[in-house]
């Protein structure tokens, strides 16, 4: 009791001691009781360990300056992101505020989510297919859960880049994994938001009453992708086939010319303006102010966040892959801290020579697979499992392909934060998808931003940009990597676990997609 109390003064006097403190700040000049008012907050921080600024936070302070944030964001969320080590500690306590279920609408969970090894194209995956990683990631979250194969209800996988040979990669991964082939399945695409709409797909059906345990995932092998003969070559090869006799084939062999042989290789490039995605991101840096430094500044910080994570084993979604005639695969191979030094030397990748998006402040090709078990809360809790989380509200937006792009998380953000009752301050943990620094970075400016608010989205005010010490602090796509069809499921069960480990409640996902589309969802962590 003695030792109680004791701790009990001492906290109070810390309070009262943060009164004065503040009393003293309100009478002071213009100005004074912010300064006065901080130095209370650093000599508290002092006190708990806090404050600890290494090198890369300051840099990333210092990178980011221009932001039109408040002063409190622009000071505090970079150091702490980096340097506050107590998020990666015990699991906290989750806070207690209003649960987001609604009456008469089942509630949806995700039990668990897994994920084979991001690699970079060109590596370890090269010689596989694309229904391959998708089947290897279904075996792994059957080994995770135990689930039995015959109670998956539907199985829904996302992929961007189709390999002609499996078009409903979905059921050739089930079929591969041992699913019975009772269970349907099909495969959606929605640029880097297909295994979202996987997701939500799968949410549907549940919430409908159609099904209670849905598969869902995603998939992309960049590795392999289709290469087309010319339309000429393709026309005259059809035509050819169906020639009858050999006079026709050898008048069509004839009219065969060198630039037939052209072949048409795939490029991220938007159909409707024929811009590659890389040079719609410079572009929307340049427009939003955001330099090249931001840029490698904000890079910088993905990969040293993402190292930290796997170096301390919080990257639990990751399950080992042997590939067939290789080693296993255990960790993503993309993670690659650097220095602004070796950044700086990079040339501009796409506007040249006076563009700021470069291969390191860009994601990078990427081969992998997800996938994620989601049932009812009620047939979950009947088999036995603990939910790591409730899939609640969620929004798809679109706008201009052509200037705003990139800008998805920018219009989903605030319209799934209103259709949920939330604001900005609930979130605790926000994962947002990492196309390019210069994207994310104008994303922020823009969420920050009353004018944009007003003259594009039709809002009277501003959502407010996400604080850096609650976003992406496991790394991002940026170092973790980005398979087009994968990236969604990542996203949500790193929201969930990140959730449990730092004490939160809410999550909030986003993502853009090609096609000026977004989509952004809330996560709710699973009562302890």
């Amino acid at each position: 009791r003695e030792k109680i109390a004791g701790e009990a003064g001492k906290r109070l006097r810390s309070c009262c001691e943060g009164a004065v403190w503040i009393r003293r700040a309100s009478g002071s000049p213009e100005g004074g009781g912010r300064r006065v008012l901080g130095e209370w907050r650093r000599s508290a921080a002092a006190e708990r360990g806090e404050g600890r600024d290494s090198k890369m936070s300051s840099m990333l302070s210092s990178a980011l300056r221009n932001l039109p944030v408040s002063s409190a964001w622009a000071a505090g969320a970079f150091t702490r992101s980096l340097s506050c080590s107590s998020q990666f500690q015990a699991a906290a306590q989750p806070k207690t505020k209003k649960t987001l279920g609604k009456t008469g609408v089942k509630n949806v969970v995700v039990v668990e989510g897994v994920r084979i090894p991001f690699l970079q194209s060109g590596t370890s995956y090269a010689d596989l297919m694309p229904h391959d990683l998708a089947r290897a990631a279904l075996q792994g979250l059957l080994t995770r859960t135990s689930v039995p194969r015959d109670v998956v209800d539907y199985i829904v996988y996302g992929t961007v880049i189709q390999e002609v040979k499996t078009s409903n990669v979905a059921r050739e991964a089930a079929l591969g994994a041992g699913f019975s082939d009772k269970t349907p399945a099909h495969t959606v695409t929605m640029a880097c938001i297909s295994s979202n709409q996987a997701m939500t797909t799968g949410v549907g059906m549940i919430a409908a009453g159609q099904c209670d345990v849905v598969v869902a995932g995603g998939v992309e092998l960049m590795s392999d992708v289709p290469i087309r003969h010319s339309r000429k070559m393709r026309k005259t090869m059809l035509t050819l086939n169906r020639a009858k006799t050999l006079g026709q084939k050898l008048s069509l062999i004839s009219k065969i010319r060198p630039d037939y042989f052209a072949p048409e290789l795939p490029a991220v490039a938007e159909f409707s303006t024929s811009e590659t995605m890389g040079h719609s991101a410079d572009r929307l840096a340049a427009a939003f102010g955001v330099s090249r430094l931001e840029q490698d500044e904000y890079a910088l910080r993905s990969h040293s966040l993402a190292k930290k994570a796997q170096d301390e084993g919080l990257l639990q979604d990751v399950v080992p892959f042997k590939v067939p005639g290789k080693d296993t695969v255990t960790k993503d191979n993309g993670i690659r801290p650097s220095s602004l030094e070796q950044m700086a030397k990079l040339k501009p990748a796409f506007i040249k020579p006076y563009g700021t998006v470069t291969a390191a402040n860009s994601s990078f090709l990427t081969d992998g697979a997800s996938a994620m078990l989601i049932m009812s809360e009620e047939k979950a809790l009947a088999m036995g499992y603990k939910p790591k989380a409730y899939l609640r509200d969620f929004v798809y937006v679109s706008q201009d392909p052509k200037d705003q792009l990139l800008l998805g998380p920018t219009y989903a953000t605030p319209k799934v934060l209103e259709k949920a009752g939330l604001t900005l301050d609930d979130i605790d943990v926000f994962e947002f998808h990492e196309a390019f620094a210069g994207q994310i970075l104008a994303n922020l400016k823009a969420m920050d931003s009353d004018w944009f608010a007003q003259n594009y989205m039709g809002r009277k005010s501003k959502v407010g940009a996400p604080p850096l010490d609650k976003f992406n602090t496991w790394g991002g796509s940026l170092s973790l990597g980005h398979p087009f069809g994968a990236t969604g499921c990542r996203l949500v069960i790193t929201a969930a676990h990140r959730l449990k480990k730092e004490g939160g409640q809410y999550g909030l996902v986003a993502a853009c997609a090609a096609g000026g589309q977004g989509h952004a969802m809330i996560v709710e962590l699973y009562p302890q």
